[in-house]
């Protein structure tokens, strides 16, 4: 193994990571807030109002992140009322398409963990609200939302992992991510011993941090159950 082509592309090699951060940290945060509402509708009794969101939620699990980025990126530039509006400032940069495509295929699996944690929600709790005098509204903001997302913390941590390990399709859409920098490299040196070996170190330290602080988010939030 020869350790001076990882020494020699360390500064292309942290230039990936940095990106790969930008996409993964701008997706979660989109998603993340945009499940919120997903996840309240989709637990909603009302029909009209669960059913668009499980179309929505069927859809972006049901089919490969990877077609989700080809649609955006490739096929959304045949129609040619996008290719002569503004929005078209946003598709026809990759990056953007990215972050659109990761940001919705978060919020799909996020707003399916809610809206189980949220269905989960203990009955007990629930008839407090009520005694209480809250209202629907008051309920889900004071009671049901926090609840839920206290419960959901080990799941979302798994999310959070896919999301990183998904970040490397970025790299197929010609975005220089960690796994579009050890393409570079292994296309100049042809060492693809080296060059995948140490992105995929990259890869591990970063899913070990994001465990550790998932663990400890669970530790604060969830040691009442401990008890």
């Amino acid at each position: 193994m020869d350790f001076s082509i990882i020494i020699d592309n360390l500064p292309l090699l942290f230039k990936g990571l940095g990106l790969t951060l930008q996409l993964l940290a701008i997706s979660l945060t989109v998603g993340f807030f945009l499940s919120i509402p997903l996840a309240i509708m989709a637990a909603s009794k009302n029909t009209w109002l669960r059913t668009p969101v499980k179309i929505f939620i069927y859809i972006f699990r049901g089919t490969p992140l990877l077609i989700q980025i080809f649609i955006i990126y490739y096929g959304l530039a045949q129609f040619e009322w996008l290719r002569e509006s503004s929005l078209w400032l946003i598709f026809k940069e990759a990056y953007w398409c990215a972050i659109i495509a990761f940001s919705l295929n978060t919020a799909a699996y996020t707003a399916e963990i809610f809206r189980g944690a949220i269905l989960q929600t203990p009955k007990g709790e629930l008839e407090a609200a009520e005694a209480c005098g809250m209202n629907r509204w008051d309920q889900y903001r004071h009671v049901i939302l926090p609840s839920a997302l206290r419960r959901s913390i080990p799941m979302y941590g798994n999310e959070v992992i896919f999301m990183l390990h998904a970040t490397v399709l970025a790299g197929v859409i010609t975005l220089v991510d960690l796994f579009g920098a050890a393409k570079i490299i292994n296309s100049r040196y042809y060492a693809p011993f080296e060059s995948f070996i140490s992105v995929g170190l990259f890869y591990l330290a970063l899913t070990f941090t994001i465990v550790f602080a998932f663990k400890l988010l669970e530790g604060h939030f969830l040691k009442h159950l401990k008890r």
